[in-house]
């Protein structure tokens, strides 16, 4: 289970998150080549020791900013209320839904967007997400008490992010969040490609 942070932690925190979010609209509006990390501390308010404590770069804070989840005590406060006999899937499937809001992907699609013109970002972005698929399998593990092999928690994770990679770089004609129908019109819901993703997990397809 998920431990509640220390007061210490929460800054630390909120002071990698303003950071990141400061190289992310920089990123943004110059471009990659357009600043440096001292234009990212200026911008923060914070000195460029601090960010040497967060950040090796200005790629790993740009794409930091895409992979952070916002309302992760929510999600501390579901995890905590849960039957303990749900399964690793519909844990997944719920957390899915919970983290995949409108914000979050526009975010993630602006920074596959940057990547696609600044390679230097892909490392950065490929390691953001491994990491929140170690997270995913660690909190899953936790929650299971062992009744499922390892290897099942590590191949479903893998299985739902790599069925989510695609609607980041468009390949998939999917309606996301805060996008109007009248714009791709042949598109489905986000809702639903996920409920039709679990769908095939469920039945083992």
């Amino acid at each position: 289970m998920m431990n509640k942070q220390s007061l210490r932690d929460i800054k630390r925190e909120a002071t990698a998150n303003a950071l990141a979010e400061a190289a992310f609209a920089l990123a943004l509006e110059k471009g990659m080549d357009g600043f440096v990390v001292e234009d990212v501390v200026q911008y923060a308010g914070y000195s460029r020791r601090t960010f040497a404590n967060h950040y090796s770069c200005k790629e790993e804070a740009v794409a930091s900013a895409a992979l952070i989840f916002k309302g992760a005590d929510e999600i501390e406060d579901w995890i905590a209320r849960l039957n303990e006999d749900i399964s690793p899937l519909e844990i997944l499937y719920h957390l899915m839904k919970m983290q995949l809001t409108a914000e979050h992907f526009v975010k993630l699609q602006q920074l596959v967007s940057l990547s696609k013109q600044y390679p230097s970002l892909e490392p950065y972005i490929l390691s953001g997400l491994r990491r929140l698929q170690i997270s995913a399998q660690e909190t899953l593990s936790g929650l299971s008490h062992g009744r499922y092999p390892e290897g099942y928690i590590h191949l479903l994770v893998g299985a739902v992010y790599g069925a989510v990679l695609p609607l980041l770089d468009g390949s998939l004609n999917v309606l996301l969040p805060g996008q109007s129908a009248a714009e791709t019109p042949e598109a489905i819901t986000l809702d639903h490609y996920l409920d039709t993703m679990f769908g095939y997990l469920r039945n083992g397809f």
